[in-house]
């Protein structure tokens, strides 16, 4: 059976939230068992809160947890019973797990991804892709968000190719549509680096590039896939974010200003909360770390039971897929064509 690795000791609610967003992912899904990783008494004391499957969960206990204070590169070296380090090295050794679910540290699960997983082969830099609710009612996948902040246009077109197998994978669009993000749609918009970008995505077999995209479109266009430097993605994500989180709190304060606005709200209550759920990127999971050998999912350091949950099906879904299959096929495209250059 495939198994999804839980961090359960990382993010701000954890063991708590972790705990139940991996029962509920179980109550509701079938096909997969969840491996805890972490404070074997602390896990236990939420697990019994809840009726869950006993047969399809596992715990594996660890005494120690990288914090987002720690250093992530001598955290990850140094702290080798952590329950993020753990996790990773029973993804990188168990045949049968095929994905890591971590709230934590987002430096730490970069760089133990990197050296416990490793990279695919062609693989210039890793990338971190989560998916944003667009006006079509569907996603748009923005990669990279963060993961590096400083890029070559190869590193962009290596993004586009690795975000379109998982739109394929996870998402099954069948050829999604590829945007490259700068400060204008025209072809020569953005600096040096989005402008040969530019010029390679559009060469590059195996995606379909529409062209240059504005901040937007990632929400309001017609693209599956957006482009980014980690800078910009980052930047892009969020204010996302913020747009979501100051929208809900606008229309709450305006529907609470007054008795008679309490009663107007009644009327527009589905609407109202149709709207705060279309905006909330969480809703989708967590950001999947394109580029590694196998499947790791990183979800927001704040990230309660709801947001953990879909970040399950994520690495269920994209495993389930063959992303890693398709992310390999792309690459080794690309570099028959001569376009993996570092």
């Amino acid at each position: 059976m495939l198994k999804i690795i839980v961090d359960a000791m990382g993010g701000d609610y954890a063991p708590a939230e972790i705990v139940k967003g991996a029962v509920d992912a179980l109550a509701d899904r079938q096909g997969f068992k969840v491996v805890l990783t972490g404070d074997e008494a602390l896990i236990k004391r939420e697990l019994d809160k809840y009726s869950y499957d006993a047969a399809r969960t596992e715990i594996v206990p660890c005494s120690q947890v990288i914090t987002n204070d720690d250093v992530p590169t001598h955290a990850v070296r140094s702290k080798r019973d952590s329950s993020l380090v753990v996790g990773l090295n029973l993804l990188k050794n168990d045949i049968s797990a095929g994905g890591f679910v971590s709230a934590g540290s987002t430096g730490a699960v970069l760089t133990g991804g990197i050296m416990f997983i490793g990279r695919l082969k062609g693989v210039m830099r890793p990338a971190l892709c989560p998916a944003i609710p667009n006006v079509r009612g569907e996603q748009t996948l923005l990669c990279d968000c963060g993961a590096n902040a400083e890029c070559k246009p190869q590193y962009l077109v290596q993004f586009g190719l690795m975000a379109s197998a998982y739109a394929r994978a996870a998402f099954g669009v069948k050829e999604p549509r590829v945007g490259l993000l700068t400060n204008g749609t025209e072809e020569h918009k953005g600096d040096p680096l989005h402008q040969e970008a530019h010029q390679l995505l559009k060469a590059t077999k195996g995606i379909t590039f529409v062209g240059n995209i504005e901040g937007r479109d990632i929400m309001y266009g017609d693209v599956d896939v957006a482009v980014a430097d980690g800078f910009s993605g980052n930047i892009a994500l969020k204010a996302i974010e913020g747009c979501g989180k100051t929208v809900g709190e606008m229309l709450k304060k305006e529907f609470t200003a007054s008795f008679s606005r309490k009663l107007s709200y009644l009327a527009a209550k589905k609407p109202i909360e149709g709207l705060t759920k279309a905006l909330d990127y969480s809703r989708f999971g967590g950001s999947v770390f394109l580029g590694l050998k196998k499947v790791v999912v990183k979800s927001h350091g704040s990230s309660k039971a709801k947001s953990i949950k879909p970040s399950i099906y994520q690495a269920i879904d994209a495993c389930k897929g063959g992303l890693i299959g398709m992310m390999e096929e792309l690459l080794a495209e690309q570099t028959a064509d001569g376009g993996a250059d570092a």
